[in-house]
């Protein structure tokens, strides 16, 4: 193996590819971002003034979709590791696809809360309305970025350019891909027992 091939995953002297670190870094920044969104959750609702509703149940659809969207991820995975470049390609489109419709089941459940009259922001906006917003709103954010990554994946996948040789780029979006799914799960069992 050439040495041009052994850096191309790996940074010499750290066994690390800088495009790796640099994911680890950007997961435990969005971490730290939620860790302070849930504590200031906690410490705001302590005030007062905090209005009880049901959660929406869209929100359990949702988690269903982004964990069923982390099995196809870890399928197109292991199919890219066994040179089933097909099988990576539908994985990923899969994944895809599924991430949208969390998006889609997003901005139903902000429907449904405006429905109730729950508003982010105005004279009958309440904080637990407003939190329940931001969590979630952030959290779509991330998953944005998380479609896009998806994409250049996905493009590199249609020319050939992942397989058992060149796993970086799908190695990194399936890391993502499942620390979002899992900072979804830990938000809604958050809300679920915090709410």
């Amino acid at each position: 193996m050439a040495t041009s091939e052994i850096l191309q995953d790996k940074e010499a002297g750290t066994g690390t590819h800088p495009k790796r670190l640099l994911l680890w870094l950007m997961m435990i920044s969005i971490t730290m971002i939620f860790a302070a969104y849930t504590s200031a959750y906690i410490v705001r609702r302590e005030e007062g003034n905090w209005l009880e509703f049901d959660l929406p149940a869209g929100l359990l659809y949702t988690t269903v979709l982004i964990l069923l969207s982390s099995a196809t991820m870890q399928w197109a995975y292991f199919s890219a590791r066994k040179d089933e470049v097909r099988r990576a390609q539908i994985g990923l489109f899969l994944t895809f696809a599924l991430g949208v419709v969390f998006l889609v089941g997003q901005w139903n459940v902000w429907g449904d809360l405006v429905d109730n009259k729950i508003f982010f922001g105005g004279v009958d906006a309440n904080p637990s309305g407003s939190f329940l917003y931001v969590l979630t709103g952030v959290h779509g954010f991330h998953l944005i970025t998380g479609l896009i990554f998806l994409l250049i994946v996905l493009r590199k996948s249609l020319n050939y350019q992942v397989h058992s040789r060149q796993m970086l780029s799908i190695g990194n979006a399936t890391i993502y891909w499942h620390f979002l799914g899992a900072l979804w799960l830990y938000l809604y069992l958050f809300l679920l027992l915090n709410h």
